[in-house]
């Protein structure tokens, strides 16, 4: 696993899907939002689905003659994206260019704004709620259903196909046994003074959803709720003052060197270290905290002036097909077909029971509260870890 972006029923290693709801600027020659460079590529950037198009045939063979796709933020250890690109790939010739891969939610949502028809504007985007509901309200989405549309639980798409759930998982700790002698199971252990300078974020909460949704998971381990995230910021204040908070964004090369010896990210982030640190005699351990269990998706969403119209489509259909859905489950992400893919039985059992335990049900925020939630971060954030 390599370094990360600044970028979360009952449950007992499969995650019942209900219960998730969860770039840079640069000069670009300009290219008419959508051609594409032929007549089948300006007809994909108005197709609402495959069939609208005219099949998955057609718009296999616009994508190969488009040739090319660009995302962007994708690491290729987050989520199985590696092995999801280069699969892509060998699959249909389309190369794929991934820009910023070090990159936030608010990085790609800023792409597509400064970058209105050139060519190399994204594609495709994969963000956080906020960031999916925000990109829908500035009217940056293309809409656009995949084949299986109807099969993504209720409310977890947007009902004209502009954002979509892809994957999910947990807030998690992961920690170093090689430099913490008792590793923290819990928000409150967190706060201990064994734990000076030891605990960090994968980024900034205001621009990465990663660090946001851990500040959610500490506001419900500390008396908040959906529709109160203040108490999370207060506790990273109080870890702060503590000394306990370290201001260093945790990636891979971080944890290696000890740098970052506890850090709260997605499951399928720190489930991944560990993997990838076992030939390197790192111990490294991952626990969903008890005290404070979130759980939330990443969006998908195409680029409504995608310069690779057909190409960001078939990416669309690639990843919501049984291959892309378990491809995210290879890299211990929770897809969000996995329910029906399970009845189906067309989910890999063996990669699933792979996936962290977790006891009890986590809280479902709404899209709605996901926004307004990042508002007061955005306005407190700072305030609290000042100093």
């Amino acid at each position: 696993m390599t370094s990360t972006p600044a970028r979360a029923a009952a449950l007992t290693g499969v995650l019942v899907a209900s219960a998730l709801v969860l770039t840079a600027c640069g000069s670009a020659a300009s290219v008419k939002a959508g051609s594409g460079g032929s007549s089948d590529s300006a007809k994909a950037s108005t197709a609402t689905s495959a069939a609208d198009f005219g099949g998955m045939d057609a718009l296999v063979a616009a994508a190969k003659k488009e040739g090319q796709l660009n995302v962007i933020t994708l690491p290729r250890d987050w989520a199985g994206y590696g092995k999801l690109m280069d699969a892509f790939t060998a699959k249909y010739g389309i190369k794929i260019s991934d820009e910023n891969p070090e990159g936030s939610s608010q990085d790609e949502i800023n792409a597509i704004t400064t970058r209105k028809n050139q060519d190399r504007a994204p594609d495709v985007v994969d963000v956080g709620g906020a960031f999916a509901v925000q990109g829908q309200q500035q009217g940056l989405f293309a809409p656009y259903k995949v084949a299986n549309f109807a099969e993504i639980p209720s409310g977890h798409a947007a009902t004209d196909g502009t954002w979509y759930n892809d994957y999910g998982g947990y807030v998690s700790i992961g920690c170093n046994l090689n430099k913490v002698k008792e590793c923290p199971k819990t928000f409150a252990d967190l706060l201990k003074p064994e734990y000076k300078g030891q605990v960090a974020l994968d980024g900034d909460p205001t621009q990465a959803n990663a660090a946001f949704s851990a500040v959610y998971a500490a506001a419900l381990a500390n008396g908040g709720s959906l529709d109160n995230i203040q108490p999370g910021i207060d506790f990273f204040g109080k870890l702060k003052k503590s000394g306990n908070f370290n201001p260093v964004q945790a990636k891979q090369s971080t944890v290696e060197s000890g740098e970052t010896p506890i850090t709260l990210d997605w499951d399928y982030l720190n489930s991944g270290y560990s993997d990838e640190f076992k030939s390197k005699g790192i111990n490294w351990q991952v626990v969903v905290p008890s005290d404070g269990q979130y759980a939330g998706y990443y969006n998908q969403a195409i680029n409504k002036w995608a310069p690779h119209p057909a190409a960001a489509r078939l990416w669309e259909e690639f990843l919501y097909s049984n291959d892309g859905q378990n491809g995210f489950l290879s890299g211990y992400a929770r897809p969000i077909l996995m329910d029906s893919m399970k009845s189906a039985g067309t989910l890999d059992s063996t990669l699933a029971a792979k996936l962290p335990p977790v006891t009890g049900s986590a809280p479902v925020p709404s899209q709605d509260q996901i926004t307004k939630a990042k508002a007061v971060v955005s306005a407190n954030w700072s305030k609290a870890i000042a100093g």
